[in-house]
């Protein structure tokens, strides 16, 4: 951060970073240099709303009144016996632990009830790696890639979502000859580059799997020894594997047998490394698909030694921190309610289920599926919303009372990345703007106009971070780490469950387990592939845009000239079908609703499948809506997770 007279004057990157090595991602580089800096666009003041909902009219008003507001609505509802109605979504925000996790102490002592954040992203990988390795959170140390011969990235675009990893750890592997195979339906930037592209079907990923898998069998590369004994219910995979061969996969998944054949030999052969991208489990049987994934590690014995394991993300457990100690849940009075962010709207529109709603650390107008639906009961005169936000968003437009919050520049916070073992002191540089406040303070600040008396809902942040760092191999204070700025906290790379023992009831990889079956699952998983789209449909995919980090950013004025025109990408074959060429404007339609776009035709897509990315902010847009118009409260098979790539529209010219 460079600083002049209290004020920031440029954001860049630091050269002695380990990752990013001066240079930041170009996303960031122009939001923190615009719209995080624009004092035009910062939220200064708590604001009340002051015409109808949805029209983001408001005015100023004091601390002292948002507070009195607040926390007479939810002790009315306290006292109700209703606090459970009282909703609250939230996200990874401005990624502090603080920032991400304090706020929950206050809901915990409440007695809210959450909206699972992981229910719109990532659950379904993550409870599938529970069931299977007793954990999702430790991955790979991607430091010991050089003692990888192969790296299979599935279901991830790094050159979109993770530029550092795509051009230095990708490149640089590459460059050392491993070999990098690539698994997507998007032939993106990251797929181009690789050794081995494999462009699936959307839907295939589990035959796919068990492709790799027979491969693997009929050519002598199960690590028999490993399997006995390290792994727990290989049979029940085995008639499934001798059927699903590949030229039944090619048929399947319109992969090439013989590219499978050749990358599932470089896969197995080793040490390999498998990056599980969350993209993959956000279809319907996002969670089967992952339990396959998880059985091509076990077979291959790709875990527990140099150059080998897998990553869905490496989190706070992999540096010692107990987040526990962060979010506090033994402040709950009960058990905590929870539901799916695939059921908000429908708890939304019910005034028995929902009186009140927090929105921090998120944007659902714009991220949640059944948009129209949701907004619909975001009008909800009834409904008390209180929105904590640096912007205002197409969300805080419902609110009736708006925070205003401190970016990450405001405050201090500890920071670790979910792909290199690192830690980052996040410093405060500047004061935030106005009366803009942390997420810790804000929420500090509430607990005490709601009377509450408990320590922990007060904790100073300084504490807080130095007890964190207590747990962390991390020998120094803050004050060193913030000299530092990342610190690698291991000096060697290091290996995933190098004892191979596996935090499951068993300590082995479990392939196939009763707490499956009690979840509704197979004991097993199985070779499913979705059937085509029906005929006059289009498959959606909804990846992440190079532009936006979800819907974080979206407001900058040079991202959305980045952005350019709401499109959906088609491959020629469906434009020819269609009979539409570049530019033609068109429009998306099933049940859920429709959206009005411009096409643009590339080889990236493939028959049967359109390619819209997500993130816009609805209000940014002449229809006022992005991609979440059309996607439904579909749960997927395990977590009640988003299945926002099993989406299927019809396309009508205009």
């Amino acid at each position: 951060m460079h600083t002049r007279d209290g004020s920031i004057t440029k954001v860049i990157g630091d050269p002695d970073h380990p990752v990013s090595r001066g240079k930041l991602c170009g996303k960031c580089a122009i939001a923190y240099n615009g719209a995080w800096r624009d004092p035009a666009l910062r939220l200064s003041s708590p604001l009340r709303r002051a015409g109808p909902k949805g029209e983001g009219k408001f005015v100023p008003i004091s601390w002292d009144e948002a507070l009195a507001e607040i926390s007479e609505r939810f002790t009315e509802l306290v006292d109700q016996g209703n606090a459970h109605t009282i909703l609250h979504t939230h996200y990874t925000g401005t990624v502090g632990l603080i920032n991400i996790a304090f706020p929950l102490r206050f809901f915990h002592r409440l007695g809210a009830t959450e909206v699972d954040p992981d229910t719109v992203c990532n659950k379904a990988g993550h409870a599938a790696l529970d069931l299977t390795f007793g954990t999702s959170v430790v991955g790979f140390d991607p430091r010991t890639a050089r003692d990888s011969r192969c790296i299979l990235v599935w279901g991830a675009n790094p050159s979109h979502s993770a530029p550092h990893q795509d051009q230095r750890f990708l490149t640089e592997a590459a460059a050392a000859g491993t070999t990098i195979i690539v698994v997507d339906p998007i032939e993106h930037a990251t797929a181009t580059a690789s050794d081995l592209f494999l462009k699936l079907r959307p839907g295939t990923d589990a035959a796919l799997g068990f492709a790799f898998l027979n491969v693997m069998k009929s050519s002598g590369l199960i690590d028999w020894e490993f399997v006995d004994a390290h792994v727990l219910g290989a049979k029940a995979l085995m008639e499934t594997i001798d059927s699903t061969t590949p030229a039944v996969a090619e048929k399947l998944c319109g992969v090439p047998a013989d590219l499978i054949d050749k990358a599932a030999r470089a896969y197995a052969e080793g040490p390999s490394l498998l990056w599980l991208g969350q993209g993959v489990q956000r279809q319907t049987y996002g969670g089967n698909v992952f339990r396959v994934l998880s059985a091509l590690v076990a077979f291959s014995g790709n875990v527990g030694k140099p150059g080998a394991g897998f990553l869905y993300l490496n989190g706070p457990d992999c540096r010692g921190i107990d987040m526990d100690m962060v979010a506090m849940p033994e402040l709950a009075r009960g058990a905590t309610p929870s539901i799916s962010h695939m059921d908000l709207a429908a708890t939304l529109e019910q005034s028995e289920l929902s009186n009140a709603l927090v929105t921090w650390n998120s944007n659902p107008a714009a991220s949640s599926p059944e948009q129209r639906r949701l907004r619909k009961a975001l009008l909800r005169d009834d409904l008390f919303h209180v929105a904590v936000e640096l912007f205002h968003t197409d969300t805080t437009s419902y609110a009736d009372v708006v925070l205003p919050a401190a970016s990450f520049l405001e405050c201090n916070d500890l920071v670790l990345s979910y792909f290199d073992l690192t830690l980052s002191a996040q410093v405060k540089t500047v004061d935030p703007p106005g009366d803009a406040l942390p997420n810790h303070e804000i929420f500090r600040r509430l607990a005490g106009a709601m009377g509450y008396e408990e320590p922990a809902l007060f904790e100073n942040e300084a504490d807080l971070i130095e007890r964190l760092l207590e747990q962390t191999p991390y020998p120094g204070s803050f004050s060193d780490l913030a000299a530092a700025g990342t610190v690698t906290l291991f000096d060697e790379p290091q290996t995933q469950f190098p004892d191979l023992s596996f935090p499951t009831e068993s300590k082995r990889i479990q392939l196939a387990n009763d707490a499956a079956v009690e979840l509704g699952l197979p004991r097993a998983p199985t070779a499913h592939a979705d059937e085509r789209a029906q005929p006059g449909f289009l498959r959606i995919v909804s990846p992440a845009s190079a532009w936006l980090m979800n819907s974080s950013y979206g407001n900058d004025p040079v991202i959305q000239k980045k952005l350019g025109t709401p499109s959906i990408v088609l491959h020629p074959d469906d434009a020819a079908e269609y009979d539409v060429v570049d530019g033609d404007p068109i429009v998306l339609v099933n049940d859920i609703g429709r959206l009005a776009l411009t096409v643009a035709v590339s080889d990236i897509a493939q028959p049967g499948m359109g390619i819209v990315y997500k993130g816009r902010w609805p209000g940014t847009t002449d229809t006022d809506a992005n991609i979440n118009a059309l996607v439904s409260g579909r749960k997927s098979d395990l977590a009640e997770n988003t299945t926002v790539h099993s989406t299927e529209v019809r396309l009508e010219r205009v």
